[in-house]
């Protein structure tokens, strides 16, 4: 194996064993070597960021051009990166499985697994169907040598079905399958934040930052590590489409005065 892949795979786990840490979601190599020079420690892709930046909704990404991605994300930078794979792009534990191995082959540090089905009758798999899928992420990664963290998601709060005791026990159930971190994106409230560490003890939890959290206090609740899903892509489109609204609606230039500099763009880009 690459050393250098291995070193970032070495300090992604060191991550995880004590403290809480902040891993952004960079959407394209500049935004990842940004937030690389802010100080992170590590980065993770955004599926929705991805996709927006070729022009496609969530989702709507091939496993082709998504294992591109990952591939060209994890060079960018000398952080760890973890690897937003969606649903494996699979229906079923053995496509989930082959498809673990292929983004492992990419670089990342960490992989994480939904338990969508992106199908809106059903938008859940079955606990016992999530649990396989975990089950063969797991066998995949340990099959390539072990040392790429997985990530088991609950996305019952995303996916309109929320509740929290499904929620937990859909965790600890993925725990058990082998997952080595537990995520449910979408917690909005302290008590569920602190239900979720205790279910999966001593395992660590990532929750998704909201304006309802500050990185102190989910750290006094034993959170290990905070993402940001697609807001910082967002916030970087928000900025975009106002400044082309107003110049399209009104004919005004004023919110360009917002504009990052180009000469410090300039500056950082060469560094």
């Amino acid at each position: 194996m690459n050393t250098a892949i291995a070193a970032k795979r070495a300090a992604f786990r060191e991550l995880h064993r004590q403290g809480c840490f902040v891993l952004p979601n960079p959407w394209d190599i500049g935004s990842a070597r940004y937030l690389e020079m802010l100080g992170f420690q590590a980065l993770a892709s955004t599926s929705s960021g991805a996709a927006w930046s070729v022009g496609q909704c969530d989702g709507a990404m091939s496993l082709d051009a998504v294992l591109a991605h990952l591939e060209v994300m994890a060079a960018a930078t000398a952080l760890p990166l973890n690897a937003d794979f969606e649903h494996g792009f699979a229906d079923t534990p053995d496509g989930v499985a082959a498809n673990v191995a292929r983004a492992c082959k990419t670089g990342i540090a960490g992989v994480s697994i939904e338990d969508t089905t992106k199908h809106a009758a059903e938008p859940l798999f079955s606990l016992a169907d999530a649990t396989q899928r975990i089950r063969a992420a797991r066998s995949a990664i340990d099959a390539a040598g072990g040392d790429v963290l997985l990530v088991g998601r609950a996305d019952g709060l995303f996916a309109g079905q929320p509740d929290m005791n499904d929620i937990l026990t859909r965790l600890r159930a993925y725990a058990d399958a082998g997952a080595d971190v537990l995520y449910a994106p979408g917690l909005t409230a302290e008590d569920q934040v602190s239900a979720v560490v205790r279910a999966v003890a001593p395992k660590p939890v990532n929750v998704l930052a909201t304006p309802a959290f500050t990185v102190e206090r989910l750290a006094a609740l034993g959170v290990r590590r905070i993402s940001v899903g697609g807001a910082l892509a967002r916030a970087a489109w928000g900025g975009f489409m106002r400044a082309a609204q107003e110049i399209a609606e009104k004919g005004s230039f004023a919110e360009l005065t917002r504009a990052a500099s180009g000469r410090e763009l300039n500056a950082f880009m060469r560094d």
